[in-house]
């Protein structure tokens, strides 16, 4: 991507580049504004590849799959490159056109991709099967070489995740378990939910403890008091007596002061695009 950027002049290469990071830090978590940051390098040096590249996956995380597409288009036709193919497909999935997914699945094109992108096509291929209502399809499709290994790819979670998934939504739920655990053996990452659906499917419900849990003071936490004497009345439905007393009185402070710390701030300024200081 530098050299890329060396085709433009030296400001405005780094005015480009400082806008294409801001792009990386945020895709995961904030995608509308890493979105933001994409078109302004976009409309900075819309002749460089990487700059389409980088617009193509802004746009593509934030659903905006017509544009991502046009983007990733642009993107191979000034490099050559096939390893966009696979998200190129799953645009097409994205504008509810599965079966062009499927037909992109077996273009010569995919005998070229890296091995990673070889099992990201099958990803997207048994997700256009699924879309198409196809299920039994979808789950051959995902059986490979690269699932029934035993060695740890950085693929290998999203593999295993994805063919759990078809096998649960075909009801073959011991199965669908096997296949939750191997992919959650996999993830060492954290990038899928595989815990979750295990738990879920092992009837584990997760619940706060210090919900029902007494908070003194001294934010201690107390084992539940069994009985509870001396409650306070209501006079009248939705009016409280405010002649708390006692320890009573200590936790609605203590729980006050909880609740006040719990109060989020309000959001962010909107982006601003990154500018570097031009040379004098």
């Amino acid at each position: 991507m530098r050299q890329e950027l060396m085709s433009l002049p030296k400001g405005l290469a780094e005015e480009v580049a400082c806008n294409l990071v801001m792009v990386a830090r945020l895709i995961d978590d904030e995608p509308e504004q890493a979105y933001a940051y994409s078109r302004i390098a976009l409309r900075l040096a819309s002749r460089v590849a990487a700059v389409r590249e980088a617009a193509g996956f802004a746009a593509y995380a934030t659903q905006k799959y017509s544009e991502a597409l046009a983007e990733f288009r642009a993107a191979r036709r000034m490099t050559g490159s096939v390893e966009l193919w696979p998200v190129m497909a799953d645009c097409e999935r994205g504008l509810g056109r599965p079966e062009r997914a499927l037909a992109m699945a077996g273009e010569p094109e995919v005998a070229k991709l890296d091995k990673a992108g070889q099992v990201e096509m099958r990803l997207v291929a048994a997700g256009a099967r699924r879309d198409m209502g196809q299920l039994d399809a979808a789950i051959v499709t995902l059986q490979s070489p690269e699932l029934a290994s035993n060695s740890a790819q950085p693929w290998t979670a999203r593999l295993r995740y994805a063919y759990a998934d078809a096998l649960l939504a075909a009801e073959r739920e011991g199965e669908a378990r096997e296949w939750f655990a191997k992919a959650l053996e996999a993830d060492k990452d954290g990038t899928t939910d595989a815990s979750d659906r295990l738990a879920e499917l092992d009837g584990i419900d997760f619940v706060d403890a210090m919900v029902e849990d007494d908070i003194d003071i001294d934010g201690d936490v107390e084992a539940p008091r069994a009985d509870v004497e001396d409650e306070p009345d209501f006079a009248d439905e939705g009016e409280e007596e405010d002649d708390f007393e006692g320890d009573d009185a200590e936790i609605v402070r203590a729980a006050e002061i909880v609740d006040a710390d719990l109060v989020e701030p309000a959001p962010g300024e909107p982006v601003a695009p990154v500018q570097v200081e031009k040379d004098a």
